[in-house]
């Protein structure tokens, strides 16, 4: 891929434009207007910083104690010991996509001119993207309030050259991978530890990633579902245009249309327009997929809303307001992000359910119409898919545990100063794996599907003999028992990269 280049301070940046630089490693620039809003800020600082009155963040220690004066030539050490004692992180490694994505957020807002960090302070953090420096942040550390403070700063502490990083996967210490990047590493001045570490960034880069993978799996929601409607000799009528209109959510619209497009030319269920549909209807499954489908893109599209807000948005504390003064502020509570990172985990628990739900239908012989008990060859000797769906059973039942929601959790730190938190770093977490676990639950029930429809015999919609022919470059067709995990994987593989849906008008 050509790296593109992302401009920052001269309009928001987009849920695009930040899987560019976090996951394709998009180079970024600064738009010189950003610049001039930095100086000219930063000179509001350093004349309230020559003030005998102390101000916060400027001249007084952070959250409980605000209320300590810090004489000038201690200052510079205050902000190098904020950002070492707040890089107390712990646990797993945070992805380098997700860090990346948190460097990007936090020099966006050093580019809106609201924070009073110097210019040289944004020329680090796109050096060091550029570079490709990836600070080594723990899992553990963030309570959405105030912002993802350890995980900011962490990366802070590498822009002042200490601490590990990873460069190409390699660890390093900071210092020595910004000197090999020729990075001069930073001396913080008054206020812009607190600049750098202050945010939601984290929360919020993690929600522009799962947005952008949600969009790619709610469309193949929708291929697995009318791939199984025509394995399982299903009905395509339910999905009628005029049907859709009657109840007009645009995400139920978009998701029957996709379905239609699937079933556009199956011989299969164009069958029961000539001999007539022999079932009463559907199971909820397989007839109510655009319902559920739907309201799960309809709730993509209220967080993509909260995102662009956010996007849109300067959050520090104390802030540089736009006549001048140095105001502190409440902006860094990552409640906004928090409930939809919770909603989209609810949404992707009830997808993959009913995912699992079609592929159960394959399995049963009661139930499939004339498939043989687990799509199996030779039923008694070989299994079939009949384990694929309890490994879907299993993601299942942890993604309803992840969709418990983070944001109704809080609990009091800094003295009781920050006496209620967001959790909002927590939501993101998980619905980082329940969006994991949703694709491996989409992936079971693609192969099941197309499985199903091979054994049926009735030929397929043009646009399932695609899948099916993608698949079966990686994957066998029907046949004796083998060792199904590494088709399993293929799938997500497929999956995962969107191959399944090039094409589809979601």
């Amino acid at each position: 891929m050509t790296k593109e280049s992302v401009l920052l301070g001269a309009a928001p940046l987009t849920v695009e434009q930040v899987v560019a630089v976090a996951r394709h490693d998009a180079r970024v620039e600064l738009a010189p207007e950003a610049l001039e809003a930095m100086a000219a800020s930063r000179a509001i600082v350093d004349e309230l910083a020559a003030d005998a009155r102390p101000h916060y963040g400027i001249s007084t220690g952070f959250g409980a104690l605000a209320t300590q004066s810090i004489p000038r030539e201690r200052r510079v050490q205050l902000q190098r010991s904020l950002v070492r004692s707040h890089a107390a992180s712990s646990g797993p490694e945070v992805e380098r996509e997700v860090v990346r994505a948190t460097m990007l957020l936090r020099l966006a807002t050093l580019a809106t001119g609201r924070t009073g960090a110097r210019p040289e302070v944004a020329r680090v953090y796109a050096a060091m993207l550029d570079a490709g420096i990836t600070p080594v942040v723990g899992e553990y550390g963030s309570l959405g309030c105030s912002g993802d403070l350890a995980p900011l700063a962490h990366i802070a502490l590498a822009a002042i050259g200490e601490g590990p990083v990873r460069v190409d996967g390699e660890l390093l210490d900071a210092s020595a991978a910004l000197a090999a990047a020729g990075i001069e590493p930073l001396e913080l001045h008054e206020k812009e530890g607190l600049a750098l570490i202050n945010g939601t960034d984290g929360m919020l880069g993690m929600l522009c990633l799962a947005l952008h993978d949600l969009e790619r799996l709610l469309t193949t929601a929708d291929l697995a579902a009318a791939m199984s409607i025509e394995g399982l000799a299903g009905t395509d009528a339910v999905f009628a245009e005029d049907l859709q209109a009657l109840r007009p959510h645009p995400g139920q619209a978009a998701s029957a249309r996709v379905m239609r497009e699937v079933l556009a030319g199956s011989p299969v269920v164009a069958a029961h327009r000539t001999n007539g549909f022999t079932r009463v209807q559907d199971a909820y499954s397989l007839r109510c997929a655009p319902q559920v489908h739907g309201a799960a893109r309809d709730t993509a599209a209220h967080a993509r809303r909260v995102a662009e807000v956010e996007l849109a948005s300067a959050i520090d504390n104390p802030v540089v307001t736009l006549d001048g003064r140095i105001e502190s502020n409440g902006n860094f509570h990552g409640a906004p992000l928090g409930y939809v990172l919770d909603f989209l985990a609810i949404a992707v628990a009830d997808v993959a359910s009913m995912s699992e739900r079609r592929t159960d239908r394959f399995l049963d012989r009661s139930r499939n119409h004339g498939l043989p008990p687990f799509l199996a060859d030779d039923p008694g000797v070989d299994s079939g898919h009949m384990i694929a769906q309890y490994t879907q059973a299993g993601i299942v039942s942890e993604l309803k545990r992840l969709a418990a929601p983070a944001s109704v959790d809080s609990i009091p730190t800094s003295a009781m100063q920050e006496d209620h938190v967001s959790m909002g770093w927590s939501a993101a977490r998980k619905l980082r794996r329940s969006l994991d676990g949703l694709g491996r639950v989409l992936a079971i029930e693609v192969l099941t599907a197309a499985r199903g429809i091979e054994l049926r015999g009735e030929g397929c919609a043009p646009a399932t003999a695609r899948v099916i022919a993608a698949l079966r470059e990686r994957v066998p067709g029907a046949g004796p028992d083998r060792f199904l995990a590494p088709d399993i994987a293929a799938a997500v593989d497929l999956v995962a990269a969107g191959d399944l849906v090039k094409g589809l008008d979601a």
